[in-house]
């Protein structure tokens, strides 16, 4: 297998893997917000931002993680993290790294490029248009 073959083979496949780690940190900080694991204070009041915030981690975290309708649900992720960026962290300090907003910009960034890319061969998207286009017989996993 020459170069040209393992980045044909590969790149999709690595895009899956971002999607899905990045899905699973992400879900993480939903169930730290609503379930209080791992360890959390104490649930954010009923609607508020932070509630609000811990639901779109902990559900779009899932579908993410699923790589289920990921397109439409990474670009309200991407959303998500620009909002909470400029919101809580930007008026701390110009910088990121001392505003704490760097993960913010990190997700809203990989979840724009997930909204453009998609979620990759292994996801349920993929899934399904396999199981909806004409059968090839030949399979790309």
């Amino acid at each position: 297998m020459d170069k040209d073959d393992l980045l044909t083979v590969w790149t999709p496949r690595v895009l899956s893997i971002l999607r899905i780690v990045a899905a699973l940190i992400f879900f993480e900080h939903g169930t730290q917000k609503l379930l209080g694991f791992p360890a959390h204070e104490s649930p954010p009041a009923f609607l508020s931002l932070s509630w609000i915030a811990g639901l779109l981690e902990l559900v779009g975290g899932a579908f993410l993680i699923l790589g289920l309708f990921t397109r439409p649900v990474a670009f309200i992720l991407s959303g998500e993290m620009a909002f909470a960026y400029w919101i809580a962290h930007a008026p701390r300090s110009f910088f990121p790294v001392l505003n704490g907003g760097d993960a913010s910009i990190l997700y809203c960034f990989v979840f724009l490029y997930l909204a453009f890319a998609g979620g990759g061969p292994w996801s349920l998207d993929a899934m399904r248009a396999r199981s909806a286009a004409p059968a090839t017989g030949r399979s790309r996993l």
